[in-house]
C-alpha cells in the first residue's frame, strides 16, 4: 500500500499568536519537524498545506523532499486545507493527515495507522481514550471528505458518520495539539 503523508499547515494560529508552522522547537521549526516525521515513517508522496505568510515559511523552512501547495482559502479554516492537500496527493492507496501542532505525534504512532493503510480505511489515534491524530484516510474515502470538509471541522463529520477505527498510541506518542505558547513549556 502507498501511503501519502498530509501536513496541515496553513493556518493564522490566532490563539498562539502566530502561524504555528513557524513555531521554533528544539531548534527546528514545527513545519520541518512535522515533515520530517511523515518522511521518517515512510510516507510517499508527502505534501505540506500552506497558507497564512506561506512565503515566509517558504523561505525559512527547508522543507526538502515534500510536495508544498498553497491554500488560496486557508483563511476558512482546515476543511479547505484538507481539501487542498486531499487533491495533491495523487494515486496513494491511503493518506496520514497530521496537523502542524502536534509535535508529540511519534514515527511509532504513524506506523500503527499506516499498518491499517488500505482503500477502505478510516482509523484515528487516541490517547487515554480521547481522540486525536493522526488520522488515516483510504482512498475510497477522499471523495467523500473532500465534499464535507468545512470550516474548522476538516474531516470530522464523515469521520463521525462512517466507522472508524481507533488505535490507541497513548504508550507511545502525545497527541495533544499545542494551541498557545504556554503549551510549549511542557515540551
Amino acid at each position: 500500500m502507498r501511503v501519502a503523508g498530509l501536513l496541515l499547515a496553513a493556518g493564522a494560529g490566532r490563539r498562539f499568536g502566530s502561524p504555528k508552522a513557524l513555531v521554533p522547537l528544539n531548534g527546528k521549526l514545527f513545519v520541518d519537524s512535522a515533515a520530517e516525521l511523515l518522511r521518517a515513517a515512510g510516507c510517499d508522496p508527502v505534501v505540506v498545506v500552506l497558507g497564512a505568510r506561506a512565503a515566509e515559511v517558504r523561505e525559512r523552512a527547508a522543507l526538502e523532499g515534500v510536495t508544498v501547495v498553497d491554500n488560496p482559502h486557508w483563511e476558512t479554516g482546515m476543511g479547505s486545507s484538507l481539501r487542498t492537500g486531499l487533491h495533491a496527493v495523487g494515486t496513494a492507496d491511503a493518506v496520514v493527515v497530521l496537523p502542524v501542532d502536534t509535535p508529540g505525534v511519534t514515527v511509532e504512532a504513524l506506523h500503527r495507522l499506516m499498518a491499517l493503510a488500505e482503500p477502505e480505511a478510516l482509523a484515528r489515534a487516541t490517547y487515554g481514550g480521547e481522540i486525536g491524530h493522526p488520522v488515516l484516510i483510504g482512498s475510497d474515502h477522499f471523495a467523500g471528505v473532500m465534499s464535507t470538509a468545512a470550516g474548522d471541522q476538516g474531516a470530522r463529520d464523515y469521520l463521525l458518520a462512517n466507522t472508524v477505527r481507533h488505535v490507541d498510541c497513548a504508550d507511545v506518542a502525545d497527541g495533544a495539539d499545542v494551541d498557545r505558547p504556554e503549551d510549549l513549556k511542557a515540551r
